[in-house]
């Protein structure tokens, strides 16, 4: 099988990502799309990060009834931080029968070649890219990057989410309602 890796900590995961990985999940050349929910990513702080049992049971029941989207705890098996490129081959490993690739929006796509190993993501993996409103990127791009078009684009964050919420005011929107009030109890303290 074709497996889309689409790594992040999702704090919280929201509509933006959900759609993202539906839509990346009904491209012709991929069977399913794995949310990996990280413990700690290298490049980002942790500060405000919730726990990763939270973000990954508010994650499974987000996607729960959608198709071709799994939810992963994986990387909370290997050592930290979690590098994309380990998670990878790892996952190589224990399932050879797949091919491999991740999933990064255009923000990260700016920073990529800080990221360890990125090199060897692109050689013995490949990466998609989906564009951001607020950080498009341009080519040209190595033969195995993908760039999605035609992605509804969503200028909407999880940080932006977690201020909201801290500040008293409605997300219902933002969040799917089956962990609105597990997203808001969560994330209001």
């Amino acid at each position: 099988m074709n497996i889309v890796i689409f790594g992040g900590s999702f704090n919280p995961i929201h509509i933006g990502h959900m759609i993202i990985a539906e839509t990346v999940s009904q491209l012709p050349d991929v069977d399913e799309v794995w949310i990996m929910v990280s413990p700690q990513n290298p490049l980002k702080s942790q500060s405000g990060l919730a726990s990763e049992e939270d973000r990954l049971r508010l994650a499974e029941k987000a996607l729960e009834r959608v198709n071709g989207v799994k939810v992963s705890d994986f990387e909370f098996t290997l050592s930290r931080p979690s590098y994309t490129y380990k998670t990878l081959c790892e996952l190589k490993r224990l399932y050879p029968q797949h091919e491999f690739r991740i999933l990064i929006g255009s923000d990260n796509w700016d920073l990529f070649s800080k990221w360890r190993n990125s090199e060897e993501i692109l050689r013995q993996f490949g990466v998609i890219v989906y564009q951001r409103p607020d950080c498009r990127s341009s080519g040209p791009f190595p033969d195995n990057v993908k760039i999605l078009d035609g992605v509804p684009l969503i200028l909407l964050s999880s940080t932006y989410i977690r201020n909201k919420i801290k500040e008293g005011k409605d997300v219902r929107f933002m969040i799917p309602d089956v962990i609105y009030e597990d997203t808001l109890r969560i994330y209001g303290k």
